[in-house]
């Protein structure tokens, strides 16, 4: 998507019905963030252009087919940004979305829309206010609207958010009675349409384990997990699951297995260019080192 050609329609049905840049944002954004939307040198969140085609007195997708690309629907749109921002564990940003979105009624109107927003509003409920009791009681309505004998990748997708939550709670026992069906039900489905959750799930489930020093378990479920990313040609938490390998060896004080894994994570992590962890894990292989020796 051109978003600069996007950019230039906006100014121009902006000058045409005769609104400044401060019109044109007020209530919806920043006047700076319009310049920069205009200029091309932001990508407008979905809801933020919807709004703009709103005062503006057009269709959202009018902007949609002046770019370079076929048109995009923007119910899709809105979620991939909502899945980006899970993946950056931007939080704040899915708090933004969901309260623009529970004002439009293609996902107030819709019941698999509206999941969507009750279980990222249990996201931000949790990390951003907080609140543990409310995110698990938003989570257990969001997949009431929709739950079945059969599963789909939606709820299983959304039931391991509430295991998330329980085991940040420290209720590792009862996040695993999430997870084990949620597996059950995720190998009954025969086409994946984001292939990373198995291996989320499986590492979700490696992390339970360890809090409960069922090790053997949790390196088991590890090594599935890098299983299926190399498998599905995935390097998304290929380097935490080696990692995390080394951590159950690091608390079994199996140093050298231990140093192993870990600078296979370090290596991943570079191919990556993520420089997030790797001071934190070379400060483990020196220590590694000294116990070996």
């Amino acid at each position: 998507m051109d978003f600069s050609v996007i950019g230039k329609k906006i100014k121009e049905l902006r000058k045409s019905a005769g609104f400044s840049q401060k019109d044109l944002a007020k209530d919806i954004c920043t006047q700076a963030q319009i310049s920069k939307i205009e200029k091309g040198d932001v990508l407008p969140l979905a809801s933020t252009l919807y709004f703009i085609s709103q005062r503006l007195g057009v269709d959202i997708n009018y902007f949609f087919e002046h770019g370079t690309t076929p048109r995009l629907d923007y119910v899709q749109e809105v979620k991939n940004q909502l899945k980006m921002a899970r993946r950056k564990l931007d939080y704040p940003l899915i708090k933004e979305i969901v309260e623009i979105e529970e004002k439009n009624p293609l996902f107030s109107a819709n019941m698999k829309n509206y999941q969507t927003l009750l279980w990222h509003k249990s996201i931000y409920e949790y990390h951003v206010n907080h609140q543990a009791e409310k995110a698990l009681s938003l989570v257990d309505k969001a997949i009431s609207l929709t739950f079945e004998k059969v599963w789909t990748e939606r709820e299983i997708e959304i039931l391991m958010s509430k295991g998330i939550f329980l085991y940040e709670e420290g209720k590792y026992g009862d996040s695993l009675e999430i997870y084990l069906p949620a597996r059950t039900q995720l190998d009954k489905i025969i086409y994946l349409s984001d292939e990373t959750i198995r291996s989320r799930l499986l590492y979700n489930m490696a992390k339970a384990y360890t809090r409960l020093e069922d090790y053997d378990r949790s390196i088991e479920h590890c090594k599935v997990a890098i299983q299926t990313c190399i498998e599905k040609d995935l390097l998304f938490l290929l380097g935490e699951l080696h990692y995390h390998i080394g951590y159950n060896y690091e608390l079994r004080k199996q140093f050298v297995l231990a140093k192993k894994y870990m600078e296979q994570a370090l290596d991943i992590f570079r191919l990556q260019r993520d420089e997030r962890y790797n001071d934190f894990i070379r400060g483990k292989v020196a220590i590694f080192d000294r116990n070996i020796q």
